[in-house]
C-alpha cells in the first residue's frame, strides 16, 4: 500500500518542481472551460470528448496548483496534449503561426513544451509546498 501511495504523491522537495507545476496549472486552468469548450465546438468535437478534456484541462490545473494528485493530473495533461497534436496541430507542423498565415493553424511547438512541463511534474512529482509532499515526502 505504501509504495501505491508513494507512487500517486511521492515527490521531491523541489523548487523548480513548485514554479512548473503553478505555471503549468494556471496555463491549464485557464483554458479549461470556456476556451476548449468553445475551441471544440468550433472544430466539432464529440461533446463527450469535449466534456472529458474540459474536465482534465480545468481540475488538471487546479490540482497542479494546489499540488493535490500532481502526477495524475500531469499524466492526463499529457495526454490532452497528445491528443491536440495528433488532431489539430500536427498537420500544421512545429512553429506557432506567428505571421497568422490565412488557413494555416499553429503547429505543435507550444504543446511540447506543456507535455514537457507535465512530464517533468510526472516524474518528480509535486515539489515544494504541495499537499502531495504532506501525503507522501520522499527525497529527504
Amino acid at each position: 500500500m505504501q509504495d501505491l501511495i508513494d507512487l500517486v504523491f511521492g515527490t521531491y522537495p523541489s523548487w523548480s518542481h513548485l514554479v512548473v507545476r503553478i505555471v503549468l496549472g494556471i496555463v491549464f486552468f485557464a483554458h479549461g472551460l470556456s476556451a476548449t469548450i468553445g475551441g471544440f465546438r468550433q472544430m466539432n468535437i464529440p461533446p463527450a470528448a469535449t466534456a472529458l478534456a474540459t474536465f482534465i484541462e480545468c481540475f488538471g490545473g487546479l490540482a497542479l496548483i494546489v499540488g493535490f494528485l500532481a502526477r495524475p493530473a500531469a499524466l492526463g495533461l499529457i495526454g490532452v496534449m497528445l491528443v491536440a497534436i495528433a488532431k489539430v496541430h500536427g498537420r500544421h507542423g512545429f512553429f506557432l503561426n506567428f505571421s497568422l498565415t490565412p488557413g494555416k493553424g499553429h503547429g505543435y511547438e507550444f504543446n511540447l513544451v506543456l507535455i514537457a512541463m507535465a512530464l517533468s511534474i510526472f516524474i518528480g512529482g509535486a515539489g515544494v509546498l504541495s499537499i502531495d509532499r504532506l501525503i507522501a515526502p520522499f527525497g529527504g
